[in-house]
Parts: C-alpha cells; structure tokens; sequence
C-alpha cells in the first residue's frame, strides 16, 4: 500500500513530467529565437555594408558617365527622403514633440548635409578606394569627440588607436598628393571624405539622445525632410541644367542603385543590426566596406591599388580596432 507522500508523486509525476517538457520546449523555442535574430542581425550588417562598399565605385562610375557630386548628393538626400516617407505610412506611427521636430535640424545638419556632401563630392574627386578607406576612420574621431564632449577617459590603447588611425590616413592623403590621379586618389578628395566621417560622428556625439528616442523611419523620414530643405534651394538650378543634358540609362541606374540600395535600405539595415549586435560586434562590419569597394574598384577598372594603400588600410583598421576595443567610461566605473 502506498503511503501519502508516494500517492501525490505517483499522481504528479505525469503533470511534472509535462511541464517539464513545456518549459523544454519553450527554452528551446527561445533559444531558436534568439538565434534567428541574430542571423538577421548579422547579415543586415553585412547586407548594408557590402552594400555601401559596392556604392562607392557605383557611384563614381555614375559621376564620370553624366552626373557630378552637387548633383548626385541632391538625388541621394531628396530620393532617399521619398523613400522614407512613403515607408513611414506603414510603420508604426510616433508622436515626435516640436522641441524634437526642430533638433532634427542640427542632426540633418551634420548626419546628412555635411556628410554627404563631403563624402559624395569628395568621391567625385578622389578614388572610390582611398574614399571607403577613409569611411573606417569615422570610430576614431567619434572617441575623440566621446572624449571632449562626453568626458569619456581617453585609455593608453585609445591613444595607441588613434596614432595609428592617423598614421595611415596620412600615408593614403600622402599618396595622393604625389599621385595626384582620380584612379589612385587626390588630396582635395580625400579630405573632403576625411571630414564627412568628422562631421557624422560629431552628429552621434551630439544628437545621439534623440535619435535612440525614435524608429528607423521617423528619424530618416525628418532628418533626410530637413536636409532636402536645405539643399535644394543652393542645388536646384544646377541639377537641371545637368540632368537637361542627355545622360545614358545605365548612369541613371547606377543613381537608382545609391538612393534605393545604398542609402535607403542600408540605413534600415544598419538599424535592423545595432537594435540586437553588441557595439564591438558591429564595428567589425566596417572592415567590409573597403574590402567590397576594393575589390569593385578593381574589377571596374577604376581604382588603382599601391603597396601604400595596402599599409594604409592596415594602419586605420588597427586603429580602429584598439579604439572599438578600450573600455568606455560606464565599463570602467562598472568593473570597479
């Protein structure tokens, strides 16, 4: 006969044994979740960056064959602007108040004019290999800036990170300056594209706040409204005596590629990976920009690769990887 005790565990051995498995089942079922959105995660990192590494030699193509930068930056910032309003209609609609409203100012100021205006018209000047070369150092001025406008401490290896990111800048501008070719890079070029990566990390110093307030396609769908605001007045009567001239199909395609792909998408996809990546983890994907455009440019006929450029490239990767790697202030108070 059996006792009291043993009654219960013979009578609640088939209902533990089930919810045992039920929590087995929902684990596993998390476990798979979390998986899948990394995967995600992580080949929208690739995704957009493979994607802005083919724009560069992309959009180079585009502007020896009909277009120039003035007039290729106005399309990018205009259509992309387009685009993220029409995308806006079907996500999910936020409040944003007029304080916000009018911060997007300064935000589309420096994320997007700025930018790129530097950057596409310091493509339309220089290589499209120095410009995604140059695309890396952007984690270099925004320590330095993290440093002077966050007081976030400045370690040993960031210091190290830095010297080493600007020793190989120099050695591309340097190369440029002797070389002084489209194919091979050109000093006014490379500056410009120096000073794009400048203006967009003091644009995540200054507005990050704000921008972690709101979705992908709020935050576009303002800044990219503010920027063509600013633009098309300085840019609209030199676009049309451009594009009033006739201009072959595949450039049109090729300006296609970097408003929908390059700028559009990549933006979404970039959001897409930062919302699940750790911050180190999506640093690594920047290395995959100039490895694209390198081997684009090449394939294209339209960049030229010097052993200089080689020790440049492994110059700023270096040191954006000492600097992706130190530990910030809120890693240092934490381990204390």
């Amino acid at each position: 006969m059996l006792r009291h005790s043993e009654k219960t565990s013979y009578l609640c051995t088939p209902v533990c044994q089930q919810s045992a498995a039920g929590s087995k089942a929902t684990i596993h079922t998390s476990i798979e979740t979390m998986k899948n959105k990394a995967l995600i995660a992580h080949l929208s990192m690739f995704g957009a960056c493979a994607g802005w590494g083919l724009m560069a030699p992309i959009g180079k193509d585009a502007m020896t064959h009909g277009f120039d930068g003035i007039t290729m930056v106005t399309f990018r910032v205009a259509g992309a602007c387009l685009l993220f309003w029409i995308a806006s209609l079907f996500a999910k609609r936020e409040h944003v108040p007029m304080k916000d409203k009018l911060q997007f100012i300064g935000a589309a100021l420096f994320g997007l004019v700025c930018n790129q205006c530097c950057y596409t018209i310091g493509l339309s000047i220089t290589s499209p290999i120095n410009a995604s070369i140059v695309t890396t150092s952007m984690p270099i001025f925004a320590m330095l800036l993290a440093a002077l406008i966050l007081k976030e401490p400045i370690t040993g290896k960031k210091t190290l990170g830095v010297l080493m990111g600007c020793s190989g800048a120099l050695i591309l501008i340097m190369t440029s300056a002797v070389h002084a070719d489209n194919k091979v890079g050109d000093l006014r070029g490379d500056l410009l594209c120096l000073f794009a990566q400048f203006s967009f990390a003091l644009y995540l110093s200054l507005f990050n706040p704000l921008i972690k307030r709101y979705n992908v396609f709020t935050i576009n769908k303002y800044m990219f409204s503010w920027a063509t605001l600013m633009l098309l007045p300085l840019t609209i009567g030199h676009v049309s005596s451009v594009v009033s001239h006739p201009i072959p199909a595949r450039t049109w395609w090729e300006v296609a590629y970097v408003v929908g792909i390059g700028t559009f998408l990549g933006y979404i996809l970039t959001m897409i990976g930062q919302r699940t990546l750790r911050p180190t983890v999506v640093s690594v994907y920047n290395y995959v920009q100039p490895i694209v455009s390198v081997a684009a440019s090449l394939l294209m006929g339209i960049g030229v690769l010097k052993p200089t450029h080689a020790l440049a490239v492994v110059m700023v990767f270096s040191g954006v990887w000492l600097v992706t790697k130190s530990k910030s202030r809120h890693d240092i108070e934490k381990s204390k």
